[in-house]
């Protein structure tokens, strides 16, 4: 009886129904679902444990691989390969189009993660920190920023303008996002109707962009107006991610419940109250008014005639 190999892949845990955060992780792991790779999947909380202190990570027996680039001709060595049915100037794409995110989406995905304030002081570091222990949450997002700071001084070395850099970059991303958007066009995937290593490399980078709840979306409102985009997106997750997609969605819903329930049972004190407030503010109002002659009660001369004239009389003797 031949030996089975046991092929077990470590990678940053999941959110937001993805089965990782991290760009490459996804890709390995997109590309391992759309090609049948049988693979024990270990949701790390550190990678520090790791050989050379970095996700994903391919163990094979004694050995490992811990970057894109080996872990994917590995699994093509195996004959484990999604890209059987493309043709040689669809090769080509792929190679063409993985450059093109690196070149375009990459640089986008690390300024809104580790460098837009916004979305690291309320999103990112928050879910790092709750992520990893102590104390590699505090270590990672302080390593990962400053490798960010040093990605776009290296893209722009003369440019000191935060804000300048910024819409530089998102207007390359846009740009990106558009052209897939129309390369795609209505179809279900990028070389026809099955997916391929181009589908895990845009996967990889679409799918954390879309669904990740950031403070500053300004990228993801460009992505979500690219309706066919995130159908693509919604589509490799049911397919190929159903058990994260699904345990996500549920617990959406019933929070979503939760609060409706909770927004319903407050409703009639919360109106109740709305209606006391309105009153006494009504009635220290009006006392105010009089108190200060703003409004004055005045008496019409038929309704002094209606008094008797004795009554008048006797107030008069009584002066």
């Amino acid at each position: 009886m031949a030996n089975v190999e046991i092929l077990q892949l470590d990678v940053w845990k999941g959110d937001w129904g993805l089965p990782s955060v991290d760009i490459e992780c996804l890709q390995v792991l997109a590309y391992a679902k759309f090609s049948g790779v049988p693979l024990k999947v270990n949701r790390a909380s550190s990678p520090f444990s790791t050989p050379n202190g970095r996700l994903p990570l391919l163990r094979v027996g004694p050995s490992t691989l811990d970057t894109v680039k080996d872990i994917l001709p590995f699994f093509r060595e195996k004959h484990y390969n999604s890209d059987y049915i493309l043709s040689d100037k669809q090769c080509a794409d792929v190679m063409a189009y993985d450059a093109l995110l690196k070149e375009k989406l990459y640089p986008a995905f690390q300024f809104i993660w580790w460098i837009d304030k916004k979305n690291l002081d309320e999103l990112v570091r928050p879910w790092y920190c709750k992520a990893l222990s102590f104390p590699f949450n505090f270590y990672y997002p302080g390593k990962f920023e400053r490798q960010a700071h040093a990605l776009m001084h290296s893209l722009y070395p003369t440019e000191d303008n935060i804000s300048v850099i910024e819409n530089e970059v998102y207007s390359e991303a846009q740009k990106c996002l558009t052209l897939l958007s129309i390369r795609l066009g209505d179809k279900d995937f990028f070389c026809g109707q099955q997916p391929s290593t181009i589908d895990a490399v845009v996967y990889s980078y679409l799918a954390p962009l879309l669904k990740a709840p950031l403070p500053n979306p300004i990228l993801q409102n460009h992505l979500k107006g690219c309706t066919n985009l995130v159908k693509y997106v919604s589509r490799i997750s049911q397919r190929y991610f159903e058990d994260e997609y699904r345990t996500y969605e549920k617990h959406k819903a019933e929070k979503n419940e939760r609060l409706r329930r909770d927004s319903d049972s407050e409703f009639p004190n919360k109106r109740r109250n709305q209606i006391l407030a309105a009153l006494v503010a009504t009635v220290v109002m009006a006392g105010y008014a009089l108190s200060t002659g703003i409004v004055e009660v005045s008496v019409k001369d038929d309704e002094i005639s209606d008094v008797p004239v004795d009554y008048i009389l006797n107030d008069e003797d009584d002066e």
